[in-house]
């Protein structure tokens, strides 16, 4: 990559607690992430040239439909530089993380921030849960919910396997997900619980994450459950929380407090989908954005160290580590259920805890990723650290669009 394009870094990253604050507002978490990014790279709020600010909830929760990033930053100092609002649905944060690459990139300026932030907890819990529906067609609902309702046909939910309280329809959704996986590849419950106890395992060690318990597979399986093959433990919570991250130019390390911390940015690739039948998985866009993004790169899967994924359910990491070439179409639950996955492992996945235990801010989630994979790149993760970590791939979905995500965000950052 580096004899066309310049070499982009991250100089630093910050990251609030995810949680419940229903306390703090979009201003506060946007100005403790980016505090915190600043500090991290030894930079001022004057060195920032460019901003991408990402959020996807603050129009329906709180009628901010426009100039949110302008709103938030201005109130702790930035004025003056161009200030981009991104929306990409969950993948809003990577999605400004790209576009703050490419600003550098092109030589337009030295040094951007991506930042995204999400309150999503309100009193009004119907409201809270709308926020979702406009992250497919609107014009196409019904449509929608039979093309991608139907991909879980031939699996029977066993009696008792289904939540009388309401949860988001998305999780009808992944669940369908899963079961065409059970059908097509013999996938089972217990594999997509080995991933959820994982996950909740990793999540101990970190101190920035929502929920902090470990639970064995079999606690999993026996939690409440949500619809088959999904039970409480293995889905995404709603979360409040932020994200940032600064990215600047090789000239503009030597601003950095310390440039050895800086990590390269190898590749950032931002898909939407194309028109596919469900069971050419082979065409998934995440399959299809991790090979442009691995050829980017100039390396291939099995040269990674470490892995964040989208898994606003268990069943998602499964799917995805199979679409980032991990393992074969297929395999991905034997591979979560053989420990390959865990720390320690031929491939750690969601050292986090990921979006099962850490939270799901959408709009930071994608930055919260590589918040992660930067700590983990210099050796900063303590308890979850993976040991000789060097090269590290980011993936982050949004929306929903015929079989798959509308847009799905690929990251691979090195030492």
């Amino acid at each position: 990559m580096s004899h066309t394009h310049p070499t982009v870094y991250i100089a630093g990253v910050g990251m609030t607690p995810t949680g419940k604050f229903l306390d703090r507002g979009i201003k506060q978490l946007t100005a403790a992430a980016v505090h915190a990014a600043l500090t991290d790279a030894g930079f001022a709020t004057s060195d920032i040239q460019s901003a991408y600010f990402s959020n996807a909830t603050q129009g329906v929760l709180e009628g901010q439909s426009m100039i949110r990033g302008q709103i938030a930053l201005r109130s702790m100092g930035f004025e003056s530089i161009p200030i981009f609002n991104i929306e990409n649905a969950c993948a809003s944060g990577s999605s400004a993380f790209s576009l703050a690459v490419q600003y550098v990139r092109s030589g337009a300026g030295e040094i951007a921030l991506a930042v995204g932030a999400e309150k999503m907890f309100c009193t009004d819990k119907a409201k809270m849960f709308s926020v979702f529906d406009g992250a497919w067609d609107v014009a196409t609902v019904e449509e929608n919910k039979r093309n991608l309702l139907q991909m879980g046909h031939g699996v029977e939910p066993p009696e008792g396997s289904m939540s009388k309280a309401p949860y988001s329809l998305f999780m009808d959704i992944y669940a369908a997900f899963g079961r065409f996986h059970m059908r097509e590849f013999g996938t089972t419950q217990r594999q997509i619980a080995a991933v959820s106890a994982k996950n909740h395992g990793h999540s101990v060690h970190n101190p920035l994450a929502q929920y902090r318990n470990a639970y064995t597979i079999d606690e999993v399986l026996a939690a409440p459950p949500i619809t088959y093959p999904l039970t409480l433990p293995m889905c995404a919570p709603i979360s409040d929380g932020a994200a940032a991250a600064i990215v600047c130019s090789e000239a503009a390390l030597a601003r950095m407090a310390d440039r050895r911390r800086a990590i390269k940015v190898l590749a950032s690739v931002v898909a939407t989908g194309t028109n596919r039948r469900p069971e050419d998985v082979g065409q998934h866009i995440t399959a299809r954005a991790s090979k442009l993004a691995y050829k980017l790169a100039g390396i291939g899967p099995q040269d990674i160290s470490l892995a964040e994924v989208h898994d606003a359910t268990a069943i998602g990491e499964i799917v995805q580590s199979e679409n980032l070439g991990f393992c074969a179409f297929g395999e991905g639950g034997w591979l979560a259920e053989s420990g390959g996955t865990t720390i320690g492992g031929r491939i750690p996945i969601n050292t986090s805890g990921g979006l099962e235990s850490k939270g799901h801010p959408i709009g930071a989630t994608g930055l919260g990723q590589l918040h992660e994979l930067v700590t983990q790149l210099r050796g900063e993760a303590g308890a979850r650290q993976v040991q000789g970590a060097r090269l590290a791939i980011a993936e982050n979905g949004g929306g929903l669009f015929g079989l798959e995500e509308a847009v799905c965000a690929i990251t691979i950052l090195g030492r």
